[in-house]
Parts: structure tokens; sequence; C-alpha cells
């Protein structure tokens, strides 16, 4: 008999039941019978009971504790802005919140006021809505059928842009610049971000506007991620002499400024 439809309150009572049972004589199948258990549940019990005695016979709470992971302790907070000051390891376009999550459990402070390892990518996620670091993708459904300045710039650049650098496998990524929001204990930041497959977000802070190295070294990363096609918003990078010269090396990547204030962002 399976024990998935059982509350871990009535599997562990039943565990006991079931080792009280083969104490008292009782094979294995009869326990299971008396029990509503398994046979190799009732075994997994006795042999736990035999190598542990009765408090090795209940079995723990599977899954995350409630609340566990769900919220950041101050040294944690700290150490995502620093994270966040500087490029990821390896070749990804920025940190996403599971890379976030994950660097918090390689760090040896001792004074880290949470266990790292249980910080969850969802509270990551949380801690970069508050911080206004969490730009949301432009909602590009649609546009082609429209007939607004929007539509003619989505077919005119967008759309030629896919269609003779796509192929292969290439990606289309959606990348920007914004000032973000002062938050308490942040003064006002500058952000470069990306947004891949699935819409997952990428990110870089700085305290200064990004230089033309900061914005080559996104682009460089994207471009070792299968970024064929960017569009892009939020910074003109017409007047850059050296992404001038990085595209005319990097034919492969072609890029399409969004024109301020043509498209909003979509729903955070």
């Amino acid at each position: 008999m399976s024990t998935k439809h059982f509350s871990p309150e009535t599997l562990n009572a039943r565990r006991l039941q079931a080792v009280r049972l083969r104490l008292d004589g009782m094979t294995v199948a009869e326990t299971a019978q008396r029990t509503g258990l398994s046979p190799p549940t009732v075994s997994a019990a006795w042999k736990a009971f035999r190598e542990g005695g009765w408090e090795a016979v209940p079995v723990r709470p599977r899954g995350r504790p409630a609340g566990q992971g769900a919220t950041l302790g101050d040294t944690q907070r700290r150490q995502l802005a620093q994270r966040l000051a500087e490029w990821p390891p390896g070749d990804q376009p920025g940190w996403s919140a599971r890379t976030l999550a994950q660097s918090l459990g390689d760090n040896d402070d001792a004074e880290v006021d949470a266990s790292p390892g249980d910080v969850s990518p969802r509270a990551v996620e949380h801690w970069l809505t508050r911080q206004d670091l969490k730009p949301a993708p432009l909602d590009l459904a649609g546009l082609e059928r429209r007939r607004t300045m929007a539509g003619r710039w989505y077919r005119r650049q967008v759309l030629p842009a896919i269609a003779s650098h796509s192929r292969g496998g290439g990606h289309v990524w959606q990348a920007g610049a914004r000032v973000c929001a002062a938050t308490p204990g942040h003064p006002r930041r500058y952000q470069l971000f990306a947004h891949g497959k699935r819409d997952t977000l990428y990110t870089r802070c700085f305290t200064a506007p990004p230089r033309a190295d900061d914005y080559l070294q996104l682009f460089t990363r994207l471009r070792a991620n299968g970024g064929n096609v960017v569009i892009f918003r939020g910074a003109d990078l017409t007047a850059s002499p050296e992404i001038d010269r990085w595209l005319e090396q990097n034919p492969q990547m072609h890029l399409v400024t969004l024109p301020v204030g043509l498209l909003p962002s979509g729903k955070r």
C-alpha cells in the first residue's frame, strides 16, 4: 500500500505501531496488514528501530521547512550588493537570481546570520525587486501587426535582424541600461541588464554611469551565450567609437537600439 496519502504525523504513528507489533512477534506481512503500511515500509521502520532506537523510527519532514530561505539577513544582503558590483565568473552576461543564491553558499564569512545554503532564488528575486533591480522585459508580442511607430520599428529593424542573424540556433536577447531608484542603505545605482531565455534576468550594477568598456563586456558575454541579435534600450551607443569598432569586428551580432519612449516595459 502506498503511504503517499498519509500525513507525516499519521505515517510516523503507524511506523511506531509497526515496530511495537514486530516486537510482539508479528511477521512483516501481518504487521503490514494491521497497520496499512507496505511491507518495505514496515521493514524500514523495523531496521531504523534496531539501528537507532525509538527516536529513529519517525521519518523527517520532507522539503524545506516553511519560511526557510524566504528572507535574507543583513550580511547576506550586503554580500549580494558586493556580488552585483562585479561580473560573475565565466561568461554569463550578469548575475541571475539562481547564481546569486548559489554564490552565498560559497562564502567563508563567520558572521553570516543565516545558513547560506538555504537561501532560495525566490528570496533573491524579492530582494532584487525591493532594490529596484528587477526591470521587466519589453512586451514585443503582436508588434508585427500593429500600425504604430512601434510596429514600424519592429518590422523595419527587429524582424530583418532576426531573419539575417538568428540562423543556426542563435538567440535574441533583450538588454539595456538604466538608473535605479535609491533605496535605504544604497545610493543611486546604475544597472546593465539582459533578459535571456524564459525572460531570465541577468544583471550587473555600477556606482557611476557605465563606460564603453562595461558595455563591451556585456556584449562580449551576450555573444558568448549565442546572442546573435540584441535589442538594446536605455542608452545612446551611437557616439561610441569603441562600440562601433567592436560591432564591426563582430558581425555575427546585430545590435538593434530601441528609440527612447517607443515602448513601455513589460509588467514586473
